[in-house]
């Protein structure tokens, strides 16, 4: 009865207040969330994989020592990817970093050798000032996601961002920032030791925010990182 009751009460205020689709806005229909049925086969997956090199990969070649770097999805102006983000980073629709961490989450676990690689999940930081102005790290849900299904742990709370600075993705690399070296800090370096950390952000547009961040990390002795993202900029290596 309860269940019945809940399914009439959803069921009126989709009616009331209809659902959206965050790709094109048409209705959702019963089944559908965060995106419609066509729009979700439309989302453009990379399909790129963590054994086989990739340009992401290529992205960071002499500029940083990873293991692996990857992406989930293709992001391009104004497409579907665009959107996705844009709502949820400021139309706070939090629940869009969840839902792609447990799309990609899934994929990843199927490979086998490189989930059980994986012990820790690190989102790249928000500045405290920012994140109390947004409400949340638009990447959290999405890291929480994957450590889920990586059966890795989550940790938020020892990569530190420092000042309240935008990206440098309009002057190039950020190495052009003064003191970029501080822009991130290690709370504990010693909880990192010897461990293999997934590095986490929501589009790699340069790679300018990884590559500071993984270097950050870096500084535990023996750690090893890859890097992913929700999405990457294609036509940076077109």
């Amino acid at each position: 009865m309860r269940k019945m009751l809940t399914k009439i009460l959803n069921d009126i205020n989709s009616v009331l207040i209809p659902r959206v689709c965050f790709g094109c806005n048409a209705h959702l229909h019963r089944g559908e969330d965060i995106v419609c049925t066509v729009c979700r086969n439309e989302l453009p997956l990379t399909e790129y994989t963590f054994n086989d090199e990739n340009p992401v990969d290529r992205m960071f070649y002499g500029r940083i020592n990873i293991k692996k770097a990857n992406s989930f999805l293709f992001f391009s102006e104004n497409g579907i990817v665009q959107r996705l983000i844009h709502h949820l980073k400021y139309k706070n629709q939090e629940r869009v970093s969840a839902f792609l961490g447990d799309w990609y989450g899934q994929i990843l676990k199927d490979d086998i050798d490189f989930a059980k690689q994986i012990d820790i999940v690190i989102p790249v930081p928000l500045h405290p000032k920012k994140l109390r102005q947004r409400g949340y790290n638009q990447t959290e849900g999405f890291s929480k996601r994957l450590a889920h299904h990586l059966q890795a742990q989550y940790v938020d709370d020892i990569l530190i961002k420092t000042a309240n600075t935008k990206t440098q993705t309009k002057k190039g690399r950020i190495n052009r920032w003064q003191g970029d070296s501080e822009l991130y800090i290690l709370a504990n370096a010693d909880v990192l030791k010897n461990e293999n950390i997934l590095l986490v952000d929501d589009v790699i547009t340069t790679g300018a925010t990884m590559e500071i961040c993984a270097n950050t990390l870096l500084k535990a002795p023996g750690t090893t990182i890859y890097l992913t993202s929700m999405a990457v900029v294609p036509k940076l290596w077109s």
